[in-house]
């Protein structure tokens, strides 16, 4: 039994050390481990409200995007639509006076368009603007033809400059509509990945924050196991001695009755006493 005992002695103390080396060191890194996953998910945590506000900002800059285009079409629509209503006026102009046909257009809703740009151009000269004025005002029966040839020259260089501003116009309108486009299809894709960051760093949140409550009870037990295999190997160690100290006395006074033993049989068996034992026995009868 102590044999066995003294066994169990040195296999629970070699594997309680263990567990405390072992504990301690766990002891040791589950602090840094805690305090590592708390950083990450502190940053977790401002990566998605950086991505909230990038988003935000995307989504902004998208719908005022989309004010600034709205006018941008708008001005163009307004724009394009007077420079092709006057082009059409002086291109009716052109054919009636290339016809002869002047008193006759100066009946037309073309003419009084044709006069109102005429009016209010800041680009038209002054003397063409009287010449263009006259024309304009004339009555309906009066003979241009001394004066139809410079007349259709100032419309035809009017309808070029106009002809060439509406092209610049439309060349800007599709240029503009290319840049919405493109602006707005590289903001969308930045509102779908922000939206995307922020749903999976929102998903590590939570399994960073279960790791952390399960690392910090890890912790816990850890420490706790350490008081109670220190307190147990000390016991063990205690008990083990003592057993030890009881086993070595029982030895020693085993030892002590063997050698009493020993010199009894001795004693009995010398010579002397052989005989001493025979006389007592002799007298006896």
């Amino acid at each position: 039994m102590f044999e066995k005992f003294m066994c169990y002695c040195k296999t629970g103390v070699g594997d309680l050390e263990k567990n405390i080396a072992d504990g301690e060191a766990k002891a040791g890194e589950l602090p840094d481990q805690i305090a590592e996953a708390d950083a990450k998910l502190k940053q977790y945590k401002e990566d998605i409200k950086q991505a909230q506000t990038d988003r935000a900002a995307a989504k902004e800059a998208i719908a005022e995007a989309k004010g600034i285009r709205e006018k941008e079409s708008s001005t163009f629509a307004s724009l394009s639509g007077d420079l092709k209503t006057n082009l059409a006026a002086i291109t009716k102009a052109v054919a009636a006076l290339e016809k002869g046909a002047g008193g006759a257009f100066l009946q037309t809703s073309a003419a009084q368009t044709l006069k109102k740009l005429v009016l209010n151009d800041e680009h038209i000269l002054d003397v063409d603007r009287e010449d263009l004025t006259s024309f304009l005002s004339a009555s309906t029966d009066a003979n241009y033809a001394p004066q139809s040839g410079q007349i259709t020259g100032i419309l035809k260089q009017m309808g070029d400059t106009m002809a060439k501003d509406l092209a610049e116009a439309e060349t800007s309108e599709k240029d503009a509509v290319a840049s919405f486009d493109e602006l707005v299809a590289a903001k969308t894709k930045e509102v779908e990945a922000c939206g995307a960051a922020i749903e999976s760093k929102t998903e590590a949140v939570g399994t960073l924050g279960v790791e952390i409550v399960q690392m910090k009870e890890d912790l816990e037990d850890t420490a706790e196991g350490l008081l109670a295999d220190k307190k147990f190997l000390a016991e063990l160690e205690k008990s083990c001695s003592t057993k030890q100290k009881e086993w070595d006395e029982i030895c020693k006074t085993r030892s002590e009755e063997l050698l009493a033993l020993a010199d009894t049989i001795k004693i009995l068996n010398d010579d002397d006493a052989l005989e001493l034992f025979k006389k007592n026995i002799a007298g006896c009868k």
